[in-house]
């Protein structure tokens, strides 16, 4: 009578650890894809302010400040070619409104970061992000 109880014991055993993994299984998947999530955004910003700052540092030593958008994109844009699949289509843009003799210039870089291919419920299909750098404008640029 007891190897009949033990086995009805050891079936039921196993049908509710069947159950807890057929519940659990979604959650620590969600988790999963949650934390995929966050380090992408958390890796775009991080690029995001390299390249930025990159830019800034290139455009604050041009000489003049009609050269200092394109240096500043031609600074950041190779330090985000390599993040695509993170940060798709990088913009930049240079405020050169203070450049001059100790005056400052800032960039920014923006992106999106897709987030679609998560397929978590409640996350947006992406979000859009952007940073900002400044440098002080080089004194002893050469200037024409």
């Amino acid at each position: 009578m007891s190897r009949a109880r033990h086995g009805h014991h050891t079936r039921l055993q196993a049908g509710s650890m069947t159950v807890e993994l057929v519940v659990l299984a979604p959650v620590v998947v969600m988790f999963a894809l949650l934390a995929v999530g966050l380090g992408r955004v958390e890796q775009a910003r991080q690029d995001l302010a390299d390249a930025a700052h990159a830019g800034a540092e290139a455009a604050s030593i041009v000489p003049s400040a009609s050269r200092a958008p394109l240096a500043a994109a031609d600074a950041a844009l190779p330090a985000m070619a390599g993040q695509s699949h993170v940060c798709a289509s990088p913009t930049v843009g240079t405020d050169t409104s203070l450049f001059g003799p100790l005056g400052i210039v800032s960039v920014t870089v923006s992106c999106r970061v897709a987030l679609s291919d998560l397929l978590l419920p409640g996350m947006p299909g992406s979000i859009s992000l952007h940073s900002t750098q400044s440098a002080p404008v080089d004194p002893y640029r050469a200037v024409p």
